[in-house]
This record gives C-alpha cells, sequence and structure tokens, in this order.
C-alpha cells in the first residue's frame, strides 16, 4: 500500500528550513530561468475569473502560500501588462466549479512582477499538487501551464509534470509557505 504524502505535509516537515531562490532575472540575463513549459489547462479552467491577487479566504482549506515572480519575454525582458490567470483545487484537491474561489487574474507590473496569494493545493486522482496558470502578454499569444511543488511524492508518478515547472521554495513555516517562478516564455 502506497503512502500518500501531500506538499503541505512535506512543508511542515520543513519548517523552519530556508532555501535559497534563484536571483531574479533581469533585462540582461534569466539567471537561472528556464525557458517555460507549455501544458494543459486541464479540464477545470473559467474564463472570466475576478481581477485579484489573493485568491484565497481566510476559510479556504489548505496551508497559505504566497507565490511571486515575474513573467519575461524570450530575450528576458519584463513583459509589462501581462495578463496573468491562475486557477487550482483547495488542500483538499476539490475545485470551485460553481463560483470563482481560488481563481483570478491579474496584470504584471512595469518589472513584469506579479504576486499571488492563495494556499498549497492538494491532490486528487491521478494529479500532483498544482496551480494552472495562463499567461497573455498584451497583444500578443496566451500561453497555459501548470506550476508543481518540490518535495511531493506524486510528482513522478504524474503523467503531466515537468520538473521546470518546479516552484522554488524561499521560506517554509506550518503557518506560511512563501515561493517563486520566473515565467520565461517561449517566443
Amino acid at each position: 500500500m502506497k503512502r500518500i504524502v501531500s506538499v503541505a505535509a512535506v512543508a511542515l516537515s520543513l519548517a523552519g528550513s530556508t532555501l535559497a531562490v534563484a536571483p531574479s532575472a533581469s533585462a540582461a540575463t534569466c539567471q537561472g530561468a528556464r525557458t517555460a513549459v507549455a501544458q494543459t489547462s486541464g479540464p477545470y479552467y473559467k474564463p472570466n475569473a475576478p481581477a485579484r491577487a489573493k485568491i484565497s479566504q481566510t476559510d479556504t482549506v489548505g496551508t497559505p502560500l504566497v507565490l511571486t515572480g515575474r513573467v519575461l519575454d524570450a530575450h528576458c525582458r519584463p513583459m509589462t501588462g501581462a495578463k496573468v490567470d491562475f486557477w487550482q483545487a483547495d488542500g483538499l484537491g476539490h475545485y470551485d466549479n460553481a463560483g470563482y474561489r481560488l481563481r483570478g487574474v491579474q496584470t504584471t507590473d512595469a518589472s513584469g512582477r506579479y504576486r499571488l496569494v492563495t494556499v498549497i493545493p492538494g491532490q486528487y486522482p491521478g494529479r500532483t499538487e498544482h496551480i494552472h496558470v495562463r499567461i497573455t502578454p498584451r497583444g500578443g499569444t496566451t500561453f497555459t501551464s501548470q506550476l508543481y511543488f518540490p518535495g511531493s511524492t506524486h510528482n513522478d508518478e504524474d503523467g503531466i509534470f515537468s520538473p521546470s515547472m518546479l516552484i522554488k521554495v524561499a521560506q517554509n513555516s506550518p503557518a506560511q509557505m512563501r515561493a517563486a517562478f520566473t515565467f520565461v516564455l517561449p517566443p
């Protein structure tokens, strides 16, 4: 019988530890960031999510997560005004298909930055923990992918999982995880 270990459990086991985050990308180089991998939007995408950077509520099940990062073009330049659409399951692996809970759209700032306040999503059959994202640059083509969590015991069992899309954990505590991901969009 397989033992199921969630990312939330891994987050708790790492309490107090700090992992280094790759330096932020600059206009000159992407300093360790790789080109993002396009992936399916899955069956739970809903258009017209509300404009907001905080997609969780105080009663949302799951360990709080603050995810920050940048959206860069293939030449590592910030993509100002890119529309970033996030959606995910709650800490138990349930999506809100009736409303817009754990769904939100935001626009990158002049440095291509975004900031998402949410929870660590739970697993559901056949999938590891993940956050969906669609990025639409101003006047550009929409890019769709998924973000994953390091240390999840189910990453290798998930047929969609891509190690290139692992978030970088900056701080972990039982109360909150802070992480980062720089999207370098393909040309």
